[in-house]
């Protein structure tokens, strides 16, 4: 029997999904190579890396799951959460060194009678979020919300971090899909898959990519949506040992706003910069995905959360005052 076994540490699941679900969203092919002429794509050559690379990412944390009064005498299910957004640059002249960080701490719920909570170790700022349908887990509504807080805490780090530090030729790099991110030369890098966007002739083409190597660029489009959701994308797999036919893949993705001629050159300087980050299996468990600025970019966000003991004390004292 021959077999490969996933790099990927088990408690973080798999790189790909055991059942690839369609996609809804339509994936528009042909912008950079007509559908049949499909097929790997090298690196070109004379294209270098920018100056800076600017990693962007978040982390979260609940801290805990409480419950606030309503004046009718029910309780609302609600959420205290950390989270904390940071960009590290990797340069030239300075190497790899952190530029940004910051830490918020938020109450989420969906209770009219929610209000700030204060506490020694920090405030809890609400915010209030619609009810989850009928029928739905009202965690759910709650959890997004923390997610969607993070996310545009990442966006205003990532500005910042530009206006400072940024360069003429710099990319800014986001873990994970890029949201509502707009700005110049950013990238979304998607570690995981869960659907397929790609015809199947085509979705083929992933599984033969070699190191450096990219798929063609297509344009991914949600109907009946927002046109600033909509974004382009290709597939790149990076340095790895041989393994399962997507080991090593991710994909890449930018604005849709952009024209394919951009499109194309960004996707080139991807390539050219991206596998240089590759993450080592001996290093990190979710190698080589978890790039090496971002892996740590990680660690210094969670030191800075604080204590989570600490934190849920801190709540329950405030609980019990205001009792």
């Amino acid at each position: 029997m021959r077999f490969s076994v996933d790099p990927w540490d088990p408690s973080y699941g798999t790189s790909v999904g055991t059942d690839l679900e369609p996609s809804r969203v339509e994936a528009v092919v042909g912008l950079e190579r007509p559908a049949e002429e499909w097929g790997p794509v090298d690196p070109t050559p004379g294209v270098l890396p920018p100056s800076r690379v600017l990693f962007v990412d978040g982390v979260r944390r609940t801290d805990a799951q409480v419950w606030v009064d309503e004046s009718d005498g029910t309780a609302s299910p609600a959420l205290c959460a950390s989270y904390a957004a940071g960009v590290v640059c990797c340069c030239t002249d300075d190497g790899a060194h952190l530029v940004r960080a910051e830490v918020r701490r938020g109450l989420v719920t969906s209770s009219p009678d929610g209000v700030d909570v204060t506490t020694p170790a920090g405030t809890y700022a609400c915010t209030r979020v619609e009810p989850g349908r009928a029928g739905e887990d009202p965690g759910k509504a709650l959890s997004v919300a923390v997610q969607t807080r993070m996310q545009e805490t990442e966006l205003l780090v990532a500005a910042g971090a530009r206006d400072e530090h940024g360069a003429e030729d710099d990319l800014i790099v986001v873990d994970g899909a890029l949201g509502r991110l707009h700005l110049p030369r950013a990238l979304g890098l998607v570690k995981t898959h869960a659907r397929t966007y790609l015809p199947p002739a085509l979705n083929a083409v992933v599984a033969q990519l070699g190191p450096a190597q990219r798929t063609p660029v297509f344009r991914l489009e949600q109907p009946e949506s927002d046109r600033a959701l909509h974004r382009h994308t290709w597939y790149l797999r990076l340095p790895c040992p041989p393994g399962a036919p997507w080991a090593g893949v991710v994909r890449v993705e930018c604005g849709g706003e952009l024209a394919p001629e951009l499109v194309v050159a960004l996707a080139d300087v991807s390539q050219a910069t991206i596998p240089r980050f590759a993450s080592s299996a001996y290093k990190d468990s979710r190698a080589p995905q978890n790039l090496y600025p971002i892996a740590g970019l990680e660690r210094a966000l969670r030191r800075r959360l604080g204590d989570p003991a600490l934190m849920y004390r801190a709540l329950r004292r405030a609980a019990f005052a205001a009792a």
